[in-house]
């Protein structure tokens, strides 16, 4: 049975879910995909609001839900209720300095929660695709586990299965580096200067997490600046 051609996408409002958000409605078209933002209990509402304007550029109406409770036992340091301190610089130098494996960063398991929920609001929506940005960055020393290609392909495998084979996973980065993201998204055109990616919630950017390191070498990589700083 052919796959329905309509798609949910994971979307956070940050530059690898706005491009996964490009990619899917150049294919699909914007009256064919519903863009996903959940609610974990981060410690700033940045992202959503990002995520709020980037539909509003697409006028794309997207579906919220909220999970907070589900990562309530966490000390992960992007949540509300976690006594530690988001840390500074590259992931690769924490993992210097810390060892291989998660970053403090991981949310337990939450791409696997999140594309689990994904899975059933496709089936309830017939639609036969889910998207989701990861990429080869994240999966790096492990830091994001639920980032890999393995973790992909398992979970792929999973949805596939268990929707009655009438959804398939994608990760059209799941191969690529975060530069290769930001040159498939300026092909695009995606409104980079609405996206929000800094874990810390202040006016602008902090520009010294690992997530803001990372994005600001992916555009210069790209021969540009980071258009959100």
């Amino acid at each position: 049975m052919a796959q329905k051609q309509k798609a949910v996408v994971l979307f956070s409002g940050g530059v690898d879910s706005t491009t996964c958000l490009a990619l899917a409605i150049e294919r699909f078209g914007k009256d064919n995909v519903v863009p996903l933002s959940i609610q974990y209990g981060q410690k700033h509402s940045k992202e959503l609001e990002a995520a709020a304007s980037i539909l509003a550029y697409y006028g794309i109406e997207g579906k919220t839900m909220d999970v907070t409770k589900l990562f309530a036992f966490s000390n992960c340091s992007l949540l509300t209720q976690s006594t530690e301190a988001i840390p500074q610089g590259s992931y690769k130098e924490q993992q210097e300095t810390e060892g291989e494996g998660t970053v403090s960063t991981y949310v337990p398991f939450r791409n696997g929660l999140f594309l689990s929920a994904a899975a059933s609001l496709a089936l309830s929506l017939d639609c036969g695709y889910i998207y989701y940005g990861a990429h080869s960055d994240d999966a790096a020393g492990n830091a994001y586990p639920d980032c890999t290609e393995h973790f992909y392909k398992s979970m792929g495998d999973a949805i596939f299965e268990g929707s009655g084979k009438e959804c398939s996973l994608e990760a059209p980065f799941i191969n690529h580096n975060k530069a290769d993201v930001v040159k498939e998204g300026l092909r695009l055109g995606v409104p980079y200067h609405l996206t929000w990616s800094c874990y810390e919630g202040g006016d602008k950017p902090c520009g010294h997490c690992g997530t803001c390191i990372d994005r600001q070498a992916a555009f210069r990589a790209n021969g540009v600046e980071d258009p959100a700083l």
